[in-house]
């Protein structure tokens, strides 16, 4: 029923899971970011992606689901502030950019791959801490799993804002979305607004986030493959983001930490102690 199988494709070694009880598969490029590139349910494929971006190794890709760490968005001019230090930071923080490590793999009651990251010299230029990021994607009845653990290796309490950029295919701007958020924060013109009043998508050029759901799940359906989605996450992520790009066949429905520039605010940081680790999850089931 489940398999993991590997192969080379024109640049990065694949890992490739599948569930043939439920049609489904997981296709995941460890050395290009960790990054998840496929997410196909019942024969249908549930994201997209932008091959240009993905082999070329100094663009940021655009498609499958980014890991987005230490941080999830911007920072103003590029740069935070820590213990009087100024620090340089590319957007979304620099996992999806790294190389991480398979350390096991299972076919055991489900198909899942083990990934590390681990803090070198270079990644201290711009967050000064040593860690190790630890994710196992699960594919099990057609529902991916992403089971996290942020480990602080440092002998001082390490901040972070983790997030995910799940691109999922849709020429449709203007979707439904099934949430308790009342109010979201349009960042075309940094107005508050009312989440009854619609999330179209549709020429915005900057992201809206859901700034106050209580429940940690929201769910659409993608209008061309007529599938629900459903995502569920750990209640770490206490904001979901959402985002296109005028033209192109897909909506991003992002959970994150934090909102954007948290490392200067510093006002919703997590911090993970010495020698400890926060665990959390990201669920995606179709239905």
């Amino acid at each position: 029923m489940f398999e993991i199988k590997q192969y080379q494709d024109e640049k990065y070694k694949i890992y490739e899971l599948t569930d043939s009880s439920a049609n489904s598969w997981l296709k995941i490029a460890p050395e290009r970011g960790g990054i998840i590139i496929g997410f196909g349910v019942q024969g249908e494929e549930l994201l997209f992606l932008n091959k240009k971006t993905f082999y070329d190794a100094d663009a940021n890709i655009r498609g499958g689901i980014p890991i987005l760490f230490p941080i999830s968005g911007q920072l103003e001019n590029g740069e935070y502030m820590w213990n009087g230090q100024v620090y340089k930071m590319k957007n979304h923080g620099f996992a999806r950019n790294q190389p991480w490590e398979v350390i096991g793999t299972s076919v055991d009651g489900e198909a899942s791959i083990t990934l590390s990251l681990e803090s070198n010299d270079e990644m201290k230029k711009s967050y000064p801490f040593d860690f190790e990021v630890i994710f196992t994607y699960v594919l099990k009845d057609g529902t991916l799993t992403i089971n996290q653990e942020y480990v602080n290796r440092s002998d001082s309490a390490m901040p972070l804002y983790a997030g995910f950029h799940p691109y999922f295919k849709t020429t449709d701007k203007n979707i439904g979305y099934d949430t308790d958020a009342q109010t979201f924060l349009d960042y075309n013109d940094l107005q508050l607004k009312q989440v009854n009043n619609g999330l179209d998508l549709t020429d915005k050029k900057e992201s809206l986030v859901l700034t106050d759901a209580v429940k940690k799940e929201i769910s659409f359906v993608l209008p061309e493959l007529n599938k629900k989605v459903l995502m569920e996450y750990g209640e770490e992520f206490k904001y979901v983001y959402l985002w296109t790009e005028k033209g192109q066949g897909f909506i991003c429905v992002e959970p994150w930490m934090a909102k954007t520039d948290e490392l200067n605010r510093k006002e919703e940081l997590y911090f993970v102690k010495p020698g400890e680790a926060l665990k959390t999850f990201l669920t995606i089931t179709v239905e």
